[in-house]
């Protein structure tokens, strides 16, 4: 027993290291996230909710079939079941039947009410791409805000240990007689800014993190995310102008195509109004059968017998023929055409907004290009002004002071160029997101 114990144990154990030691990729991120979001099983729901109404509006097409039994049970006064002369007697009686109807004609009612079902199961999935869509895309920028985070905190950590490296400097050159005490003083200030920095940069990279772990709706303790290996971005735009991805846009959006369903429905909901002002012809068949028994009278005719004997059948149509009804049919069917023309509308709107949205995200990536460029412009600057600056300081030219403010110069334009290679990385990628390419990053 004993021995289960521990090997419960280090298993447990084995599988919580395992779990802290786990570092989820972008592609995991993403795939969690569509297989668990809580709005996308909703909308999942949905879906299955519009295929109920397509089997629901299959069966208007089938007749129905019912069953019916009764009995009762006459004390005193009443009609012998059998003579149905009033008698002073005691009865008990029943019945069975069977019946069945079937629609004829409705005025295409039913027809237009399957079409309209079926078209709702692709609105439906086309509301659950969309969602997918949306929940992908933020995952990706939560995960490039992670990465962001963790380049920043490097960063922070690399100009920490310069400045630790520096006070040693300082220090010997103090002792030495060659830097007064103000340099070391200074240079021991801008160590302790350095590691706050570090402290600041580590809590940006836990909110991160939070951020997508929130996102993904899983618990954030020993959350991590594995590192992507991402080259310096082409500074190429990828298209020519914004018409490109909207045009390419407009085949495979899903809000779109929704739109364009819209119209459909509406237009199926005027051909149903419509069907009121036509007549209805439906079928009908019954089947049916009783028995009775004089309680006070012990002569019965068998049960099956009565069955039998009294067994009955029919036939039945009726149509239905609207005349007037308050104007009801022509204010529904006006409606309904109202609803028609707002639903083009709704197209006209949906592809106003994808228009401007796109052209938003390519200025936004135009620029964010440009910021790249000269990001790395200054960054390389900065490199080469930082490089002779600790020359100068190492031999006693330059002064702290002066030494901090090349270094702020290139610890600022470290951060720029990461800020700047997200930005324009995301802003990329949401391009190509328009334009119908997959979202995770290659």
């Amino acid at each position: 027993m004993r021995t289960k114990i521990v090997t419960i144990l280090a298993f447990a154990l084995f599988i919580s290291l395992n779990a802290q030691d786990k570092k989820w990729t972008l592609q995991e991120c993403v795939e969690y996230a569509l297989d668990n979001n809580i709005s996308i099983k909703q909308n999942k729901l949905n879906v299955a909710i519009s295929e109920e109404n397509v089997i629901n509006a299959k069966g208007n097409f089938l007749p129905n079939l019912n069953a019916s039994t009764n009995g009762n049970l006459n004390l005193g006064s009443g009609f012998d079941p059998v003579s149905q002369d009033r008698v002073s007697t005691s009865t008990f009686g029943g019945s069975f039947g069977i019946n069945s109807g079937i629609t004829v004609f409705n005025g295409y009612r039913n027809l237009n009410t399957y079409k309209q079902a079926q078209l709702g199961v692709e609105s439906s999935k086309l509301d659950l791409e969309k969602i997918q869509d949306d929940i992908s895309l933020f995952v990706v920028n939560s995960y490039l805000n992670v990465l962001f985070a963790k380049e920043n905190l490097n960063v922070a950590k690399v100009q920490y240990e310069i400045s630790k490296k520096q006070i040693e400097s300082a220090k010997a050159l103090f002792e030495a007689g060659d830097k007064p005490r103000s340099d070391l003083l200074n240079t021991q200030s801008t160590a302790a800014a350095d590691e706050q920095s570090v402290i600041l940069n580590e809590n940006t990279l836990s909110l991160a993190l939070l951020d997508l772990a929130q996102l993904l709706q899983i618990n954030p303790t020993n959350f991590d995310v594995q590192v992507l290996e991402i080259d310096s971005p082409s500074l190429a735009m990828l298209y020519k102008n914004a018409n490109e991805v909207y045009q390419k846009a407009l085949t495979n959006r899903p809000e779109i195509k929704r739109a364009e369903l819209d119209i459909e429905l509406s237009d199926l909901s005027v051909e149903i109004a419509k069907a009121s002002f036509l007549p209805s012809v439906s079928l009908g068949a019954n089947v049916g059968t009783g028995y009775g028994y004089n309680l006070k009278n012990n002569s019965h005719i068998p049960y099956f017998t009565q069955l039998d004997d009294n067994l009955g059948y029919g036939i039945s149509f009726s149509v239905n023929i609207p005349i007037f009804n308050r104007n009801q049919t022509k204010s529904n069917v006006n409606r309904q055409m109202i609803n028609y023309e707002i639903s083009k509308f709704g197209l006209d709107n949906a592809k106003l907004q994808l228009q401007q949205t796109i052209q938003k995200a390519f200025y936004d990536a135009k620029a964010a290009a440009k910021a790249y460029e000269s990001a790395e412009k200054s960054l390389i600057a900065q490199k080469e002004a930082f490089k002779n600056a600790q020359e100068s300081y190492n031999s006693g030219v330059m002064t702290s002071f002066d030494f901090d403010q090349v270094r702020n110069r290139l610890v600022n334009s470290e951060g720029a160029i990461i800020r700047a290679k997200y930005d324009y990385i995301f802003k990329s990628k949401v391009l190509k997101f328009y334009f119908g390419e997959p979202i995770v990053l290659d």
